[in-house]
């Protein structure tokens, strides 16, 4: 497909990558796997609850709040950092008004087909948490606001953040009367004297938050029932609890996740455009950065995951700082990143990523087939509902140690990986060279292909 005169539409390949941007993609896509696992190794009912029922020792302990703190939704945040940056360099030539159409169209099939993978992970691997109809969903919208200026994309971007945490104070200010008013109540009750209309209401829902806190409540019944069925043993009632899960439970949110995501996505627009994310800018401005947004992020993160713990129910700062936390900790994630490859040492450990950063795509859906088809399907080795919370991880470790070693090995022999191969022949409409060039075969032919 010509994009103009002379120019011809192509993958980005050999020199004309950033390695910065694979790395950041294969440590997000595989840091995701960590926030994936629980829902896949664990009954959900698990996940309405104190996290200290998975299991408490101290490895659990550490463990959970490493992932709570440093990891828990700033991978997803990462990748729709990525996403707008690639959305840049993808119409590097379309800058213009009056840039090559083509461009838009590559763009705009490119996430249709992306959406179609997505509905493939939902309906066939069965992973009810796929990101990438979200992401294509949102990147749809995203394409006409890359002539924006950096500033306007980062204001607009931080409207779903600030969102979030406006609708989170009337939360935040009810329930802290609920907490305040329910000793006294209490109190009323055990001296069996009347309660006003007003105080029953409280009482009541206060019981409500009690049962809940204790037992998930009627959404954990739910789950409960569903999941009993879902692991009896059939392929079909397996699928249909799965299946089940995400018309449920996330169908009914995809809205605000398509919402987070386009936000995020205009965020990595504008760092691209301030040359943040592409390793442009100089150390002392990463180190600095680096330390703005970890600092509040992760102090936010950590007094949330504190507050989770307790047995009974309180308020909760993170319904306010959840979001504008989770933000700052993914471009913290980033500044680190940069920071770490300007030395010999990080620039050593960081390279086995540049691999699973370009096969990314294809890592993705084997961590889906390994956890929901081989580990905790109902026929596999029985592991489902029986690991604590470092069990879990140590387990999304080994498979993500396995994927890092394929990507490496993969990419010997071939350009890139199977699913990134099907993507972009289709979305390119023509078949993409998939093994490498031999020795003797210089690296042009590859893009003149």
């Amino acid at each position: 497909m010509a994009a103009d005169a002379g120019t011809q539409l192509a993958p980005v390949r050999g020199a004309a990558r950033i390695d910065i941007l694979d790395i950041l993609r294969g440590l997000a896509i595989l840091g995701i796997f960590f926030m994936n696992m629980p829902f896949e190794g664990q009954t959900a009912v698990a996940m309405l609850n104190r996290p200290q029922i998975l299991g408490w020792a101290p490895l659990d302990q550490w463990s959970w709040a490493f992932v709570q703190v440093a990891l828990e939704g700033t991978q997803r945040g990462v990748l729709e950092i990525l996403f707008g940056c690639g959305l840049m360099v993808l119409a590097a030539r379309a800058m213009r008004p009056d840039g090559p159409v083509a461009v838009a169209d590559l763009y705009w099939r490119r996430n249709l087909w992306l959406l179609g993978f997505g509905l493939l992970d939902i309906f066939v691997f069965l992973w009810t948490g796929d990101i990438l109809h979200v992401y294509a969903l949102a990147a749809l919208f995203l394409f006409p606001f890359r002539l924006l200026g950096p500033r306007v994309l980062l204001a607009l971007g931080s409207l779903f953040a600030l969102g979030m945490a406006v609708t989170g104070v009337p939360i935040y200010v009810e329930r802290a009367a609920l907490v305040a008013a329910a000793p006294a109540i209490e109190k009323k009750v055990a001296a069996h004297r009347p309660l006003t209309k007003a105080e029953q209401t409280k009482h009541e829902d206060w019981q409500k938050l009690l049962e809940r806190r204790a037992t998930g409540g009627e959404e954990a019944k739910k789950i409960r029932e569903m999941e009993k069925k879902g692991h009896a043993g059939s392929f079909l009632a397996y699928a249909g609890m799965n299946i089940g899960f995400y018309f449920e439970f996330l169908f009914p949110e995809l809205g605000l996740s398509i919402a987070e995501a386009f936000c995020m996505m205009l965020i990595g627009i504008a760092l691209w455009k301030w040359r943040v994310v592409q390793g442009g800018r100089s150390t002392r401005f990463y180190a600095i950065l680096l330390v703005c947004c970890y600092v509040p992020g992760m102090l936010a993160r950590a007094i949330g995951a504190h507050e989770a713990l307790t047995p009974v129910p309180i308020v909760h700062s993170f319904w306010i700082t959840q979001e504008p936390a989770r933000v700052l900790v993914s471009i913290g994630h980033v500044a680190l990143v940069n920071l770490a490859v300007r030395s010999g040492a990080g620039q050593a450990i960081l390279a086995p990523f540049k691999a699973a950063g370009r096969t990314a795509f294809s890592l993705y859906f084997l961590q889906q087939f390994i956890a929901i088809y081989i580990l905790f399907a109902p026929w596999g080795p029985g592991l489902w509902a029986k690991l604590s919370w470092s069990g879990l991880y140590g387990v999304a470790l080994a498979v993500l140690v396995l994927e890092v070693v394929l990507a490496n090995l993969w990419l010997r022999a071939f350009a890139m990986g199977p699913m990134e191969w099907a993507w972009r022949s289709l979305a390119y409409v023509r078949w993409q060279p998939f093994r490498r060039p031999r020795p003797a075969e210089p690296e042009g032919a590859l893009a003149a292909a």
